[in-house]
């Protein structure tokens, strides 16, 4: 039990500490970019499904970007939408030339949606937009900037949460997105991100690889485009707003979706894996995406491991306490979702994820696959 024990936390403490001080100790690779001498074409792909409430705000958002008008496409994809969406992008097409309706039918979900738009598209670059992302109004030039440097294949930018009325849910939606954002720049740093934020990313056109229906976007096109050795980078100073889950149960759904198509990608780009091709790029998808999601394996061993070795030793009956205080914390944030304390909100949070993961690793096991679901509730 005390092997165990002291395995599971070393594992832990590699997954959330060792892997990004190994990160911050590697040699740096940093991409050099330049000022745009010419703007490249850019078609902004929003897909969409019963978005009523945000599709307007949305796509005048882009068209307000500080870039310049005529270099600007962009394509919304209903995904047979069952409120006004189509009738307000339709009325919006018809005051600005360069906006675009297609109406998916029969829905067959987010990635379906893309390919269907791919075929229309002839511009440099694709930016992915969600359908309620709000952008900063130098991110089209931020991105097109990154893309100055030809090793970069993908761009993924920083995305922040909001509170209904606008104001700043922290960096992120708690400790843990400000952790992420750290990672990915570290990453950036060294050779390519491993995860992106699907709302505000974007691809060279003519890497974009057609996907199949189940597939993540977010995730897995980024993985064809290290296949085709091409780096994807973190570039902070393209930020989106997007508002936060509401509530505990849909930010839990939409976790376990994640992390169910995550692993379905995992398994599709397993080729990545081979160090002997990708290098350290695999030890990166090794060490902050595989082992990540199954976190919760060396969590539950680590605790049912203490129990046992309670009253062996001081050290482990202090190792139990502080573990208790941990589940405790993350058991006030689920009763509690109004607390503010930043420990309850960050136990609660990483509580949740890996709960998350666990529920979509018995899911990928049982060969459960998601390919459509309702926006913002999971």
């Amino acid at each position: 039990m005390i092997l165990i024990f002291w395995l599971s936390i070393l594992t832990l403490f590699y997954i959330y500490i060792g892997y990004p001080l190994i990160l911050k100790l590697l040699p740096k690779n940093h991409i050099k970019t330049h000022e745009l001498e010419e703007f490249p074409s850019i078609t902004v792909c929003i897909p969409a499904f019963n978005e009523e409430s945000v599709i307007e705000e949305t796509i005048l958002n882009k068209l307000s970007q500080d870039y310049p008008k005529d270099k600007v496409n962009i394509i919304v994809i209903s995904d047979e939408s069952e409120d006004e969406t189509d009738a307000i992008v339709t009325r919006l097409a018809s005051e600005h030339k360069n906006i675009e309706l297609i109406r998916q039918i029969p829905r067959n979900g987010k990635t379906s949606g893309l390919n269907l738009a791919f075929e229309k598209i002839t511009s440099d670059l694709i930016i992915f937009s969600d359908a309620n992302s709000i952008y900063d109004e130098n991110v089209f030039h931020e991105i097109a900037k990154t893309f100055t440097d030809e090793s970069v294949g993908y761009v993924t930018g920083k995305m922040v949460y909001v509170n209904e009325d606008g104001s700043m849910v922290g960096d992120g939606c708690s400790a843990y997105m400000k952790y992420e954002n750290n990672m990915r720049s570290l990453e950036s740093a060294i050779g390519s991100v491993v995860g992106v934020d699907g709302g505000v990313d974007a691809i060279r056109t003519e890497l974009y690889s057609i996907l199949n229906a189940d597939q993540l976007p977010d995730f897995v096109q980024p993985l064809k485009v290290v296949e085709q050795n091409k780096r994807v980078v973190y570039q902070p100073s393209a930020i989106l707003k997007e508002e936060s889950l509401s509530d505990n149960a849909s930010e839990f759904k939409m976790r376990v979706r994640v992390s169910l198509r995550a692993l379905w990608a995992l398994y599709d780009m397993r080729v990545l894996f081979n160090p002997a091709k990708f290098g350290l790029f695999s030890f990166q998808l090794f060490s902050h995406k595989l082992i990540r999601y199954l976190a919760f394996v060396p969590m539950m061993l680590a605790l049912l491991a203490n129990v046992a070795l309670i009253g062996h030793s001081p050290l482990f009956n202090l190792m139990m306490f502080g573990q208790v205080i941990f589940y405790g914390l993350a058991y006030i944030g689920h009763t509690q979702p109004e607390n503010t304390n930043k420990f309850v909100g960050l136990a609660h949070y990483f509580c949740l994820i890996n709960l998350a993961a666990a529920i979509a690793s018995i899911k990928f096991i049982k060969g459960e696959k998601i390919v459509i679901w309702k926006p913002r509730q999971g």
